[in-house]
């Protein structure tokens, strides 16, 4: 395959403005990089606040190409990369913070370490917008809490970007899973294999109903605020909290008088830091086995975008008028 010298690449040249779409040189790879022919960018949340400059834990100086997740095909190896060659269709949470370049762009140069084999059952659009929520929701049940198999887990927000992919992992670990959402939601929730629990219902009815009153193993936040409080409230003794939105100020005395735990999950720590990038490779690994054993499908909008229109997916995404996820055709 040919090397372009250069590429088209939606840059982000001030915050909140459109990104402008830039022909700018190809970027050269490292011993231990790949170049990835990006075919498909996932959309997230963190991609909006990025955007905005109001995500202070994921700066990302200006200008920048912005984009976390990509799945696309390794068009040039480094002389240090053996688990890949050219042609492979590849997946990860690659850039897009930090000053590493993201994936709204034709090409990128992306540490082969943070990749892995695209599930060959999966579209590129499906597979593009798997990786940062994967990552997310297997750092907390499986890297954190240690799910096994039989024990009841419960997800908030299970009809959300992590909290579904929470759901399906859960499961295919042999957990018994509960997910709260709201009435609409409640297909959604039920397609996916978990109880549905209507998110209006108190805590207590809610433990007393399907944990026996002794309360869950594991509880999984994906919302924050008060969500991590009942959080603590609906955990059983010597159980497990966990939650990938833990801002603001709680009251840890409920989590105390269970003698329970909590862990924080912040999955952007390897690409701003270089620490544990091997590990994202190999939690991808396991979303392509989940996916191509059939016990991992993501949820997509039906949406398509291009780097031209990204503004009008990220005004969908602040708006809460998603129906899954979104991702952009490069």
């Amino acid at each position: 395959m040919t090397r372009p010298a250069t590429m088209h690449a939606g840059v982000l040249e001030s915050h909140n403005a459109p990104l402008r779409i830039s022909t700018i040189s190809t970027p050269e790879i490292g011993p231990r990089e790949v170049l990835v022919r990006i075919r498909a960018s996932g959309v997230n949340p963190l991609d909006t606040k990025i955007h905005a400059g109001a995500a202070a834990h994921a700066r990302h100086p200006l200008p920048a190409i912005p984009g976390i997740d990509l799945a696309g095909v390794i068009e040039q190896t480094g002389d240090e990369v053996s688990r890949f060659k050219v042609g492979d269709e590849v997946y990860g949470m690659t850039g897009g913070v930090g000053g590493v370049q993201g994936s709204l762009a034709e090409f990128a140069a992306v540490d082969a370490d943070l990749l892995a084999l695209k599930p060959a059952n999966l579209s590129m659009r499906e597979a593009a917008a798997l990786p940062l929520i994967f990552i997310t929701a297997w750092e907390g049940l499986i890297d954190r809490a240690a799910l096994k198999a039989g024990q009841k887990v419960l997800i908030h927000g299970g009809a959300g970007g992590v909290g579904h992919v929470a759901i399906q992992i859960a499961r295919a670990f042999g957990a018994e899973v509960f997910s709260t959402g709201s009435a609409s939601q409640r297909a959604t929730i039920e397609g996916f294999g978990a109880t549905f629990i209507d998110r209006e219902v108190s805590v207590d009815a809610y433990v007393d109903e399907h944990a026996c009153g002794r309360g869950f193993d594991i509880v999984y936040d994906t919302v924050g605020g008060k969500v991590l409080d009942a959080s603590f409230a609906a955990v059983r003794r010597f159980g497990h909290v966990v939650s990938a939105l833990g801002w603001g100020t709680h009251a840890l005395a409920p989590l105390s008088f269970r003698a329970a735990s909590y862990s924080g999950v912040f999955t952007l720590l390897p690409l701003l830091t270089g620490e544990g990038r091997a590990h994202h490779g190999e939690i991808m690994a396991e979303a392509t086995r989940l996916a191509e054993a059939g016990k991992l499908v993501p949820l997509l909008d039906a949406r398509h975008f291009t780097m031209e229109s990204v503004g009008e997916a990220y005004a969908l995404i602040r708006d809460h008028a998603t129906k899954g996820k979104l991702v952009v055709d490069i």
